[in-house]
């Protein structure tokens, strides 16, 4: 029994599992992680209780099927969709993630909006939005500050967005 809790890891290192991931594909530079110097959070502007919040995560589209050619088009663009019928699935398998010590099978984990309309009912948060956002992973730092981000802050502020609640996988 004793080596079995000693030999279950206690984490897993993100950084390095991605900075090897890299490596095997053959790039020469080591992945750089995006970092600023001043970030653009501000305080709410009323109590949260009173606030509509958004959702964005990082998940794709997931599709059924195919398309004939096997190729998926617009799985790396910035999407959205009903809040009222949340997807039962997401695509999470082209992302970097430790796909043998957990799973994505949940989505209420990384697209909480049930949990959100919990929250809403019990008046902890004035309501959800009426889409959530997704910003698909391509890992291309200025390909998020200057399509992805300005592109999802249009949505949110289309959706009267106080808040967003940003879930990376």
């Amino acid at each position: 029994m004793g080596n079995a809790a000693t030999a279950h890891r206690t984490f897993v290192s993100y950084i390095d599992r991605t900075r090897e991931f890299y490596g095997a594909q053959g790039y020469e530079n080591p992945y750089r992680w995006a970092h600023f110097s001043e970030v653009p959070f501000a305080r709410l502007p009323k109590p949260l209780s009173e606030c509509r919040v958004g959702l964005v995560t990082t998940a794709s589209v997931f599709h059924d099927r195919p398309p004939q050619d096997g190729v998926l088009r617009g799985s790396k663009q910035v999407w959205s969709g009903p809040t009222d019928s949340p997807p039962e699935r997401l695509y999470t398998d082209d992302l970097a993630w430790d796909k043998e010590a957990t799973h994505t099978d949940d989505v209420d984990s990384f697209l909480p909006i049930r949990p959100l309309e919990a929250l809403e009912a019990q008046g902890r948060i004035g309501s959800v939005a009426a889409r959530f956002h997704g910003v698909p992973t391509d890992y291309s730092q200025r390909r998020t500050i200057e399509q992805d981000a300005p592109e999802v802050l249009s949505r949110c502020h289309e959706d009267g967005v106080d808040v967003a609640l940003l879930i990376p996988l």
